[in-house]
């Protein structure tokens, strides 16, 4: 990345191309240098069918927080995609909001090695560990 790109415009510009996040309503909390911040509220898109949040949505939301940390130390003009990630499931959550952390283990030139805390925040504002995840991302051209 050169150092006159605003990490968090680079993360904001892809995320908003992504219908699916979109779609579940995430939303883009903070951006710095190998490290991303992304909440994801409680909705009826989002669950399973006992009523908590989905395995699906915790593991896009996990892969895409941490695949975004990546990005922010991915050269210009490329994009990441992910190689591969092995994720933890640690609580099952209701209500509230979904936050994942994603952040760069190691970035290397062929592939760059991320992981992810995903955290539930309740209404009332207690935070329960709900998931983690390690990826390996790789860096790919961008075609947009």
């Amino acid at each position: 990345m050169t150092h006159d790109e605003d990490p968090h415009l680079r993360v904001q510009r892809s995320f908003d191309r992504q219908g699916l996040m979109q779609h579940w309503g995430a939303k883009v909390q903070s951006v710095g240098v190998g490290e991303c911040v992304l909440s994801l509220p409680y909705s009826d898109k989002v669950t399973q069918q006992q009523g908590a949040f989905h395995g699906g949505a915790i593991g896009a939301l996990a892969d895409i927080a941490a695949g975004y940390a990546a990005l922010t130390q991915a050269p210009h003009g490329m994009e990441v995609v992910s190689v591969e990630y092995k994720i933890n499931f640690l609580a099952g959550c209701q209500g509230g909001e979904l936050r994942a952390r994603g952040r760069v283990i190691k970035a290397g030139k062929r592939i760059i090695v991320t992981s992810a805390e995903v955290v539930h925040v309740a209404p009332d504002g207690t935070e329960t560990a709900c998931a983690t995840l390690q990826q390996t991302v790789m860096p790919v051209p961008k075609h947009y």
